[in-house]
């Protein structure tokens, strides 16, 4: 099917490719199925657009890529509500609040987005852990990422 984007125009997907949030995502209760959709020329930032709401995108990436000591535990109704068996199987991504100039951009720590591969179902977990924030910067005064 021909999608129309808020980033990358119109686009040609495949019903597989949808991820489904049974909840939709905070703010965003009935948006429930969304597309992760590589930005040009780039391999850390991805869009999550709306498959239902052109103008509604957000710009992610994995964490991991700037946080290697991030982590976090989901309980146990996320694991079932998702369908999750293999560890192998999830993905983990956030939500970045962009600003301009980019490097003051921000990544949203305590509210990641799990996904199982396998089965596309998806959920924006909230963390109870002080530890992180939603505007955790991605980048240090020298202008290097952040290697928390």
């Amino acid at each position: 099917m021909k999608l129309l984007t808020k980033y990358q125009g119109e686009v040609e997907v495949e019903n597989e490719q949808i991820i489904h949030f049974l909840n939709g995502i905070p703010g965003f209760p009935f948006e429930k199925e969304f597309l992760i959709l590589p930005l040009p020329d780039n391999e850390i930032f991805f869009t999550l657009q709306s498959v239902n709401t052109p103008g509604l995108a957000f710009i992610i990436t994995n964490p991991f890529n700037f946080f290697k000591e991030y982590q976090f535990s989901l309980d146990e109704q996320t694991i079932e509500q998702l369908d999750i068996n293999d560890v192998k199987d999830v993905q983990i991504m956030t939500i970045l609040t962009v600003q301009d100039p980019f490097i003051k951009s921000t990544a949203n720590l305590q509210g990641p987005i799990v996904i199982n591969t396998k089965n596309k179902q998806s959920k924006q977990v909230i963390l109870n852990n002080l530890s992180y924030h939603t505007r955790h910067p991605l980048f240090d005064d020298n202008l290097e990422m952040v290697e928390r």
